[in-house]
């Protein structure tokens, strides 16, 4: 569904998580655009988790759209390990950004959630409609959980108060600004620090998790930041969209397309005493596609250039 209240270039638009990956992505993208009101706060400035410090900056600034890129990440390692973090954490973020944007008037909000919020065992490609249709990976099921939750309550908002609130599930994202820490990284970002290091050190072999076969959709983040202004620039009033390029890799295809990039030649082994999580998650793309919108960056080029950020931003990996 659409209607008029679309964005301008005057309009005055909050990227929640404007340092993270997405979210500064988002500053990128509106930058580009030529929006000249975009909000962002710190979160020593604005402290998202809590209720009234994030309810006093809705009433003390005018906001006409929200992008609710805001959130505690991490890959698998770091969702076994702190699962509470990531359910509590989550879920306050979103009750507060939510619930703050309707009480000062926003109308128009964009959600961004995760492809684990689909059942573990989904048909293939993931149709939106298959939301809680089955039970979730465990690995992550805390995560999930509160994405599932963000996405029903931008729903329940916009029928009980007439709300705009659109909710933006990307696949697997990686790009500039991402967490190439070993311990807490998505298995991207995890892999070109992995094959850097190597590579460094001249070993003969790189180690990677699991048993390589789990397949995986990668999208670049610019891209992401692409599709959700797309979704508010539409006038895309309700509803759940996936984001995706539409095709998938075996994380052993991956590791060596890394590998290729980074320039390391040695031999990939896999620890296959560590966990694979989910088979295969590839989503289906169509909803967007049907809009008029498509990811541009091709998997080996969003390689390159994540690599050459990270080569290039060496304090913040």
């Amino acid at each position: 569904m659409t209607n008029n209240l679309s964005l301008t270039k005057e309009s005055s638009i909050f990227v929640a998580g404007h340092r993270g990956l997405v979210g500064s992505a988002l500053v990128r993208r509106l930058s580009d655009g030529g929006y000249r009101n975009i909000v962002t706060k710190t979160h020593s400035e604005v402290n998202l988790e809590d209720q009234s410090a994030t309810s006093a900056f809705f009433k003390n600034n005018r906001i006409d759209c929200v992008f609710l890129a805001a959130a505690k990440v991490g890959g698998i390692y770091a969702n076994n390990t702190y699962p509470a973090d990531f359910i509590f954490r989550n879920l306050m973020i979103q009750n507060n950004v939510i619930h703050a944007a309707y009480s000062s008037g926003v109308k128009r909000l964009v959600f961004l959630g995760s492809s684990c919020i689909y059942p573990r065992d989904c048909p293939q490609p993931i149709k939106e409609e298959y939301l809680l249709t089955g039970v979730l990976e465990k690995t992550n099921e805390p995560y999930a959980i509160a994405k599932i939750a963000g996405i029903k309550m931008c729903e329940a908002y916009n029928r009980q108060y007439g709300t705009q609130y659109v909710s933006a599930m990307p696949t697997n994202l990686y790009g500039p600004n991402d967490n190439f820490d070993l311990q807490n990284s998505h298995v991207l970002p995890a892999l070109i620090r992995k094959a850097h290091e190597a590579k460094q050190r001249g070993d003969k072999e790189l180690v990677v998790w699991g048993t390589g076969a789990p397949r995986r959709e990668f999208l670049y983040v610019d891209d992401m930041a692409d599709a959700c202004v797309f979704l508010a620039e539409k006038g895309i009033s309700d509803g759940l969209y996936n984001v995706g390029v539409g095709e998938d890799v075996t994380i052993a295809e991956l590791a060596r397309l890394v590998c290729e990039v980074v320039g390391f030649s040695g031999e990939l082994q896999f620890d296959t005493s560590k966990p694979d999580g989910t088979p295969r998650k590839l989503l289906d793309v169509s909803r967007m596609a049907s809009l008029g919108w498509k990811a541009k960056t091709g998997l080996r080029e969003g390689i390159r250039r994540s690599y050459e950020w990270y080569l290039a931003n060496p304090c913040k990996n």
